[in-house]
């Protein structure tokens, strides 16, 4: 994702994601809601620019007695879409380098991910896994430069399950509540997991 593709995302009313919003809360005491929140999960960890914590958090405040279940299989589906990243890195990366670049993520993102690998890869797949910095970059990563594979699923079940379960755990603990905090505050929060989006791929930049 570049800064152009950033900027639009901004500009886009939050509305959008509003009506997503109600779109899979409708999804929550469906079979298919979990399907869709799997699949989600997986195709962010490579190409999917939206996060899967908007879908989790969505089916969860419809039935939050099933959060805990949908932070399982949100962890599970993520944590599997990025072994499929590090297999795209190690294996097609010569044939699928001009679709990622400059389409998913910018080759700065992708050069100073590089650099972090030459320090700790374990921490800095860690801090991509739980922080808003983009995880996909970092699967992706580890496949073309080689970072053990055991490195990133650790590193991997590690932040995304506390990354998840953190959602998952408020809404299954405070129920109702927390929906009606969120459906009241939506277009600010809305706002916010945007902000955080671009922050994410900002941050890259600065890592040390």
């Amino acid at each position: 994702m570049n800064s152009t593709t950033a900027e639009t995302t901004v500009k886009r009313s939050p509305h959008v994601l509003r009506r997503l919003y109600n779109w899979t809360v409708r999804w929550a005491e469906r079979p298919g809601g979990a399907w869709a929140l799997f699949g989600i999960a997986v195709i962010e960890s490579s190409v999917f620019p939206v996060p899967p914590d908007v879908l989790l958090i969505a089916l969860a405040v419809g039935a939050p007695r099933r959060a805990l279940w949908f932070a399982t299989i949100c962890s599970i589906g993520s944590v599997l879409g990025g072994v499929i990243g590090y297999a795209i890195g190690w294996g097609a990366w010569h044939a699928v380098r001009g679709f990622f670049i400059p389409y998913i993520f910018s080759q700065a993102a992708f050069d100073k991910v590089a650099e972090l690998y030459q320090g700790n890869a374990f921490l800095a797949i860690l801090t991509a896994a739980f922080t808003p910095i983009p995880y996909k970059v970092f699967t992706i990563a580890a496949g073309v430069f080689g970072v053990s594979l055991w490195t990133l699923v650790l590193a991997s079940v590690l932040g995304r399950s506390a990354r998840f379960f953190a959602v998952g755990g408020l809404i299954y603990i405070f129920g109702p509540s927390i929906k009606v905090f969120i459906e009241k505050y939506f277009d600010w929060l809305a706002w916010a997991l945007l902000g955080l989006l671009i922050a994410g791929f900002v941050a890259i930049k600065y890592l040390k």
